[in-house]
């Protein structure tokens, strides 16, 4: 069975532009996308740790009688066929029930805020508590569809570092893009992060493998291709500082337009 990506869809020209951002993602990894057309403005998701509600703006339910048509086309346009999922459960009658068993969830910013409130330097706190308890990778697309031809790795030396290692470098296996790893040395040796990663065990997955041990991140960051998918880890826990959600992830947001996938401490590549 491939794996599969679940979308939740919106019937608008910026859901347009994500679907198609998604459909990109399924197609280059050989995923399969799942799109699911809300119906309610709210939702929740069963975690083993926490149950995270989400609650979408009115533009997720706008236009509901062309909604699937668009989407199937928008996936089409892309060579896939799109499976369309249905609520079974539900905790209250307009509050359906989403499963966490798949394999990547795509989360705009806006799936979490009032547009109005959305800055690209901002991550809402429900794609927060997803990434922190999801057991899937949480893909942050572009707000408007371009494709990525490269896979770009912020490696921070902690554990779930090492898992974003692990996607990256199955990423780049199915997609056939090079994988180029990006660390800032901030005070620490260069030493500690290679015994990170031989004890890892993915010692290939650091052939291309670029060090910054001067500069500040964020004027370092200028060396990430704009056409690359950005690959992290977040609220991970190891012997070297962690790339967590908080002041280095709002700078990354807010310096890199790229797309990014985030590896979450419950994450199982």
């Amino acid at each position: 069975m491939e794996d599969q990506l679940i979308h939740i869809f919106r019937n608008t020209p910026f859901g347009r532009e994500t679907l198609l951002e998604s459909a990109y993602f399924c197609k280059t990894l050989h995923v399969e996308p799942v799109v699911y057309v809300p119906k309610t403005p709210k939702f929740l998701m069963y975690f083993e740790k926490d149950v995270v509600q989400v609650d979408l703006d009115q533009s997720y339910l706008v236009s509901p009688e062309t909604a699937r048509e668009h989407a199937a086309a928008l996936v089409q346009s892309a060579g896939l066929e799109a499976l369309f999922f249905e609520p079974k459960d539900f905790t209250a009658s307009t509050l359906p029930d989403i499963p966490t068993h798949f394999d990547y969830m795509c989360c705009p910013r806006s799936i979490v805020d009032l547009s109005s409130k959305i800055g690209l330097g901002y991550i809402g706190p429900r794609v927060r508590r997803i990434v922190q308890n999801a057991p899937f990778p949480v893909y942050i697309p572009n707000p408007v569809f371009k494709e990525w031809k490269s896979l770009a790795l912020l490696f921070g030396g902690s554990a779930n570092a090492v898992e974003a290692v692990r996607l990256g470098r199955k990423m780049s296996q199915l997609s056939g893009y090079p994988l180029q790893v990006f660390t800032q040395l901030e005070g620490d040796s260069r030493s500690k992060y290679d015994q990170v990663v031989e004890e890892s065990g993915l010692e290939d997955a650091f052939e291309n493998w670029t060090i910054f041990d001067s500069g500040r991140f964020k004027e370092n960051l200028y060396d990430v291709p704009h056409d690359a998918l950005v690959i992290m880890g977040a609220y991970g826990h190891g012997l070297i500082r962690e790339l967590a959600f908080g002041s280095k992830m709002e700078l990354i947001q807010s310096v890199l337009p790229n797309s990014m996938i985030i590896v979450g401490p419950y994450c199982r590549v």
